[in-house]
């Protein structure tokens, strides 16, 4: 069994990332910052770096926010939502105006157009507006109207409910189903395809037809992965993005497992090369167009 235990980012600054999250998007410390553990650092390829861990939840979830010295590419200028290291992270919220508002005074940039869009009930009717943090890394605010991911939320306290998904863009559908579906084993729990002027002025593109396969890892089913597959606009971006765990540009689905070295040779089987920790209980992989999995004992 596994479950997508957190998701990591790679930021500039430990303390400007807390307070955004905190003061805008409702986000708790779990601890203080505190070193990288070897063994992870030996996983992302940096045995020898300088690196701060600073872990914050809300709701059951949870985002590692790491620093590390000497500090690796800043975020790429003018990223777009369907460059191939574009992930961010849904955060459902009970309110969108009064979300929107507590958020609006960190002035964070705007990745839709024209605030929050309805979509279309072909798209599932949901509310939602995305931005970036302070380092450029996206996440989206999410009103369910009903259903079962409605229903999900319904007795979580507070305006920012937690992390529904997280959301990556893939440029060959097939080879990531065939990954984290068929290596991974997570399943297929929701399939659609959007377009329209609404996802446009969501993801801030123009005339977007998207694939959103919504995918369930066999443990804990929440957060879950989202792959986004553009059919249009194409990307102009290289895949798989040129970016390593130093970079800012770089986020890690962090995957807890009950077999370590079996993940791993599933991981390597699928043809991802895998580095792991001397004591083998952490391993790294950059998956379909690069983007991370960190897995770990869990």
């Amino acid at each position: 069994m596994s479950a997508l235990h957190a998701i990591s980012r790679t930021v500039g600054d430990l303390a400007r990332t807390e307070a955004f999250y905190r003061d805008g998007l409702g986000f708790g410390r779990i601890a203080p910052p505190e070193p990288v553990p070897p063994p992870m650092l030996e996983a992302l390829g940096l045995p020898d770096a300088s690196a701060t861990r600073l872990r914050m939840g809300i709701g059951a979830q949870i985002v590692e926010f790491l620093a590390v010295d000497p500090a690796g590419a800043p975020y790429p200028a003018e990223p777009l939502a369907t460059d191939p290291f574009f992930q961010h992270v849904a955060i459902p919220v009970r309110d969108m105006e009064t979300a929107m508002a507590r958020l609006g005074g960190l002035a964070p940039r705007p990745i839709s157009r024209g605030g929050a869009q309805r979509l279309p009930e072909r798209s599932g009717g949901v509310t939602a507006f995305k931005a970036r943090d302070p380092d450029g890394h996206p996440f989206e605010l999410i009103v369910f109207p009903d259903g079962p991911a409605a229903a999900r939320w319904a007795q979580a306290p507070g305006l920012f409910l937690g992390i529904d998904h997280s959301a990556i863009t893939v440029t060959d559908l097939d080879a990531a189903l065939a990954f984290f579906a068929g290596a991974l084993g997570f399943s297929v729990a929701q399939r659609g395809l959007n377009r329209g002027p609404e996802q446009g002025r969501l993801d801030g593109v123009p005339d977007p037809e998207v694939d959103v396969v919504a995918l369930v890892p066999p443990g804990r089913s929440t957060p879950h992965l989202e792959l986004l597959h553009y059919r249009r606009p194409a990307t102009t971006r290289p895949t798989p993005a040129p970016f390593g765990p130093r970079d800012r540009a770089t986020t890690r689905l962090v995957l807890a497992v009950g077999d370590v070295a079996a993940t791993i040779r599933a991981v390597e089987a699928a043809g991802y090369p895998v580095t792991v920790s001397r004591d083998g209980g952490t391993a790294y992989a950059a998956g379909p167009d690069g983007h991370g999995l960190l897995v770990v004992t869990g």
